[in-house]
């Protein structure tokens, strides 16, 4: 009996660990009822593993709580719930932990770690070697997952979460439902037919290069402080064929969302709950991507990124696309100074591979030297600061007007793109609710090296317009 009490105790903790998810409302009796079923399939998980009852409800209260905490730190630093593509990268924070326990503070950190190892020991020394625990809780688990599934095709919970909006599906239902009813919505989504089309009209340009820029974001509008404007990036504004403000989908982080935008040019009305991590399913939809389609009229594709090209799967993915070539760390020297491979050597191979081009090229390149954190030292006119990052976003700049030079003495008709991915993430300074609008600018070069200029007029897009826009830019 005393067992009984504690395990009920347990899993009501779990369900209390999962109210204190934010954004915080009163929870729907459907989104609890997952949440309780999804509770008790770990139970069953873990004792039928360990067959220990009381370490398995410690388990599935202690997994339960630091799901809670890690979604909570991250909607802080991000303005984003935990989502089900994120249990996907678990392995990454083993990979890149510096991508990710950063954004922990040390009491969270340390809880983490400790209560893991706790978890594990007590799972070691609780084995019970007698196999009526281990059967019923594999019998539990089979029954919690049959419930689940029954549940999910029945009226009150087929209605939940119709569209992609994961604050409303949280605040509503809690994040342990959530995360299974997008899940079950994803993975219905279907591919999208086939692409068989090449470029809309002839190539007027010869050479393309696309540049993502990590957390390249304009520090005047950033701290407030007109003083603060790149020089690199107004010149190419008032040179630009086009230019504006890029309405990337997250903050602080998901690089591979606006990457996907740009290369792949699907909006995400079309991707519904693909639109989370659209490189979880992005290999099956290569034929539509701007490599492939170039690929069809002629033209070869390098993809450049220093560093692990496994991360998102890039390595299988673009292939896929269209891109002949992936250069990834190996391409460059270590790093003399910093983490990071710096931008210059990033816009040096770019040059490099440009001019050694024998015909039509798409050179596209992700960087990485601006990557967090960027500890807050300053005290600006408008207030406080970081001279990190506007170090780093100034060598960003130093790159772009490096490439727009470097093109230029080409001498072909060329077309140049430089956008930030998101927007950098610095607590207390520039925080998750805001403008999410990071720069791009387009430019057209003429076979003398000058540039084309466009309408002048400032225009917002999304990745995926942008992408529309850079093919009619290769075409105009």
């Amino acid at each position: 009996m005393a067992t009984a009490i504690i395990i009920v105790v347990l899993l009501g903790c779990g369900l209390l660990a999962d109210r204190l998810v934010r954004p915080r409302a009163p929870r729907t009796l459907a989104g609890q009822w997952l949440a309780l079923l999804l509770l008790l399939a770990l139970f069953g998980l873990v004792t039928a593993l360990a067959g220990n009852l009381i370490v398995a409800a410690l388990f599935t209260a202690g997994l339960a709580a630091a799901l809670a905490l890690v979604s909570n730190v991250k909607r802080g630093v991000l303005g984003e719930a935990l989502l089900f593509t994120d249990l996907v990268l678990a392995g990454a924070v083993f990979r890149h932990p510096q991508f990710y326990l950063s954004a922990l503070k040390r009491w969270q950190l340390a809880a983490l770690v400790l209560g893991a190892a706790g978890l594990g020991l007590g799972l070691a020394l609780a084995l019970d070697p007698q196999p009526q625990p281990h059967l019923a809780g594999a019998g539990l688990l089979a029954m919690a997952i049959l419930l689940l599934r029954v549940s999910l095709q029945l009226p009150p919970w087929r209605r939940l979460a119709p569209v992609p909006d994961a604050d409303a599906d949280v605040a509503a239902h809690g994040l342990l439902a959530t995360l299974l009813l997008h899940w079950w919505r994803w993975r219905a989504s279907p591919d999208p037919p086939p692409c068989h089309a090449g470029l809309p009209a002839p190539a007027s340009a010869a050479l393309v290069i696309a540049v993502q820029c990590e957390s390249f974001a304009d520090p005047a509008d950033l701290f407030g402080d007109p003083a603060l404007a790149l020089p690199g990036l107004k010149a190419a504004r008032d040179q630009a064929w086009a230019h504006g403000g890029l309405l990337v989908s997250g903050f602080g982080a998901y690089t591979m969302r606006t990457e996907y935008g740009l290369i792949f040019g699907r909006d995400e009305a079309e991707l519904g709950f693909r639109r989370f991590d659209p490189y979880l399913t992005a290999a099956a939809e290569g034929s539509g991507a701007l490599p492939a389609r170039l690929a069809r009229a002629g033209w070869t594709s390098l993809f450049i990124h220093p560093h692990d090209l496994g991360f998102y799967g890039r390595d299988r993915i673009l292939p896929a696309a269209g891109f002949a070539e992936l250069l990834g760390p190996d391409a460059f020297a270590p790093p003399a100074g910093g983490r990071y491979v710096a931008d210059a050597a990033i816009a040096g191979l770019i040059l490099a591979r440009a001019a050694n081009a024998t015909g039509p090229c798409f050179i596209h390149a992700v960087t990485i030297e601006n990557h967090g954190p960027w500890p807050v030292d300053q005290a600006g006119s408008q207030g406080r600061l970081s001279g990190a990052y506007l170090d780093l976003v100034g060598r960003g700049d130093a790159m772009l007007a490096q490439l727009m030079a470097g093109v230029a003495a080409l001498g072909r008709p060329a077309v140049l793109l430089f956008y930030g991915d998101h927007r950098p993430s610095i607590p207390g300074v520039v925080m998750p609710g805001g403008d999410r609008l990071t720069p791009y600018v387009l430019l057209r070069f003429g076979a003398d090296g000058r540039p084309i200029p466009g309408c002048g007029t400032a225009q917002d897009r999304t990745p995926a317009e942008l992408h529309r826009a850079l093919i009619a830019a290769i075409t105009a």
